[in-house]
């Protein structure tokens, strides 16, 4: 069924927008390669009332009436799926629809690195991808996703909220479960996902300590678990699951964690330097045996040096992957000096220069 949305949505998809802003008696805005466009239509009351009636699933709009936030899916009829998050503010009603291809991309089609496909074979532990909202995370673990489906038999079960890719069985078979529609609440799909044979089990956001704990006993089991967390870079992630606990358990959910994780994706997106579109920047730890050590031990701060000395193991810091972009030629290097947390070793690194730990010049 097409709704009220139907040529706005097409226009959006057509001018490769990932994100439709609409705002109660304001014009709507569409997010173009990381920039806001205006776009000359403004939505008012009277549309956005019969826009809601058509796209909000049966039900679900009281809980916006008590929350003030709704998020759920909609497929647009011959133009594509949206991720939908409808709110309040100043009092009125606003809504962000995130465009989702509906087909998994590969590795190579999202210009991501080869050791990713290693990662996605991990028999099981846990595999973060971070970064901040609208950084492509859902992209990079579904492109993961559609290697493992391409190569290895498996039985994968997914926790979204909602669900955003759509995979269709090719070695690997998928069970999908939306919450709210499917499953009550992520915790709850996770603790009966246990008791349905997975292989893998990908949960579409750590949000509390109870998904994390449920999530490391999987891990602990035998899955592999896959998920996103709202993190800068690799240090900062296990921060943030240790923040989570009360100080007298971190020691131990640290030393847990040593030994399952598997590996931690940062990922951040920067303007291709010629033409439209956007490519991925990005940050990988792999837990070797010298992290693995450094986490038990929580030398954390002593991570980014271990991602520096790794780059046999596939490892690799935002700068060595904003200078590989650069000398690409996919990103400039203004767009490059704005992405790194070290702007300055980046501007050497550009000009050739590299410091080793004791602060020497490597040429």
């Amino acid at each position: 069924m097409e709704s009220v949305l139907h040529d706005l949505l097409s226009t959006a998809v057509e001018n490769r927008a990932s994100d439709v802003h609409i705002r109660e008696d304001k014009n709507v805005m569409l997010r173009i390669d990381s920039g806001l466009v205006e776009v000359d239509f403004v939505v008012d009351a009277k549309f956005l009332d019969q826009c809601l009636e058509q796209i909000v699933p049966p039900g679900h709009l009281e809980k916006f009436h008590a929350t003030g936030d709704l998020d759920f899916a909609w497929e647009e009829e011959k133009v594509g799926r949206f991720r939908v998050n409808l709110h309040r503010q100043r009092g009125r009603r606003g809504m962000t629809l995130r465009y989702v291809k509906g087909q998994a991309p590969t590795l190579a089609e999202v210009n991501l690195p080869d050791v990713l496909k290693k990662i996605a074979e991990s028999r099981n532990g846990v595999i973060f991808v971070t970064g901040t909202t609208g950084c492509g995370k859902s992209t990079t673990m579904a492109a993961m996703l559609d290697h493992i489906n391409s190569t290895m038999k498996k039985h994968i079960i997914t926790i979204e909220d909602p669900i955003e890719f759509t995979f269709q069985d090719k070695k690997s078979f998928f069970e999908q479960r939306e919450v709210g529609l499917d499953a009550e609440t992520f915790d709850s799909a996770l603790i009966h996902a246990l008791r349905q044979d997975p292989d893998i089990i990908v949960i579409g956001e750590m949000r509390n300590r109870k998904t994390f704990e449920t999530a490391l006993a999987a891990a602990e089991t035998g899955h592999l678990v896959i998920t996103t967390l709202h993190t800068k870079d690799a240090a900062q992630s296990i921060t943030r699951i240790l923040d989570m606990f009360p100080m007298d358990e971190r020691d131990s959910i640290r030393k847990s964690l040593s030994g399952t994780l598997r590996a931690i994706i940062c990922q951040r997106l920067a303007q291709k330097a010629i033409g439209k579109g956007v490519v991925p920047v990005n940050e990988i730890l792999i837990n070797t045996p010298i992290v693995r050590k450094l986490i038990f031990d929580g030398r954390l701060d002593k991570l980014g040096q271990a991602i520096e000395a790794g780059v046999e193991d596939g490892m690799m810091n935002f700068n060595m992957c904003l200078l590989k972009r650069v000398n690409e030629g996919v990103i400039s290097e203004e767009k490059a000096m704005e992405l790194s947390d070290n702007p300055q070793a980046l501007k050497m690194n550009l000009k050739g220069i590299f410091l080793n730990e004791g602060g020497g010049i490597i040429q």
